[in-house]
């Protein structure tokens, strides 16, 4: 038998290393029929704002080679609407549930993390700073030590569980961002969050998304994901939580090894609905098979050359 238990620290505990990623699995219920939720680490629930969002105009996806662009731009329908609405239906979940917060000011993060601070199924929100989607705040956020220590500090003198710090690829150092979250009070942080890109109609010559640029996730991604991850998890003393192109168990373990702590499966929900249980089941298999009897012996063991 493998212990597949993972403690993140600060009352987040996952039974495997497998969550999935914001914006790909909905609130949990769209994928139930499809997925035992209880056989993952954790869902992470479409990202929500203080305020309702209607999102970009259409078209506001496009696919591209072993991946896609997306601009959706956060549609929700708020915090106050979550609370009342979807949390009722979702905080039963035989598994953890995290929301993942975002917002277009300092102020509304702060409000919007204080809102949810009560709710008592919810043990983490994963702090969105690094959404490219939104032409005003996240982004601003992500992409400076300044930016990331003040939001973050804030959030945590509201925020009292655990709370995972989502970065933006699209920096220059990403050690550096990783370490101003730690020391402004992340418990962890995640990453990669999609990297800026855009497609193009050649024929129309137009763009194929609504805004022009967008967000770019799926397989082509991976390497760039795996070598930050890499990179932060050098630098900081938190857990790390992997994602970017990670479609089966394989791509999983090579994050842990890398130094995850944790990994988060996105755009692989849209092309198998059940690959978030395939994948944890297959991480156990892969510690069987190399005589791991505990999955945190795969965390940061890459041996390099």
């Amino acid at each position: 038998m493998v212990n597949t238990t993972i403690d993140l620290g600060r009352g987040l505990v996952l039974r495997n290393p497998v969550m999935t990623a914001s914006g790909t699995f909905g609130y949990g219920e769209e994928y139930a029929d499809f997925v035992d939720l209880s056989q993952l680490g954790g869902i992470i629930v479409k990202g929500t704002t203080l305020h309702p969002r209607e999102g970009n105009p259409y078209p506001r996806m496009a696919e591209t080679p072993s991946g896609m662009l997306n601009c959706v731009g956060l549609q929700n329908k708020g915090v106050q609407y979550f609370i009342d609405t979807i949390y009722p239906r979702i905080k039963d979940f035989d598994t953890n549930v995290l929301l993942n917060l975002s917002g277009s000011t300092l102020e509304d993060y702060v409000k919007g993390a204080a809102m949810v601070d009560g709710l008592e199924k919810i043990p983490a929100i994963e702090l969105n700073v690094s959404c490219p989607n939104v032409k005003q705040g996240g982004m601003a956020f992500g992409v400076t030590t300044a930016g990331i220590s003040q939001v973050v500090s804030e959030v945590r003198k509201v925020y009292h569980k655990h709370l995972m710090v989502k970065l933006s690829p699209n920096v220059t150092n990403i050690a550096e961002i990783a370490l101003a979250a730690e020391a402004a009070g992340a418990d962890s942080v995640s990453l990669i969050n999609t990297l800026m890109g855009m497609a193009i109609d050649a024929e129309k010559r137009k763009p194929k998304l609504s805004v022009i640029t967008g967000g770019l996730s799926g397989a082509c991604v991976k390497p760039v994901a795996l070598r930050m991850v890499w990179q932060v998890a050098q630098a900081v003393k938190i857990p790390v939580v992997g994602l970017g192109g990670i479609s089966n168990a394989t791509d999983a373990v090579e994050f842990m090894l890398a130094g995850a702590s944790a990994i988060e499966i996105g755009t692989a929900n849209f092309i198998d609905p059940a690959v978030s249980v395939k994948v944890a089941a297959g991480i156990t298999d892969y510690c069987q098979r190399h005589g791991f009897q505990n999955v945190t012996e795969l965390i940061g063991a890459l041996e390099c050359l």
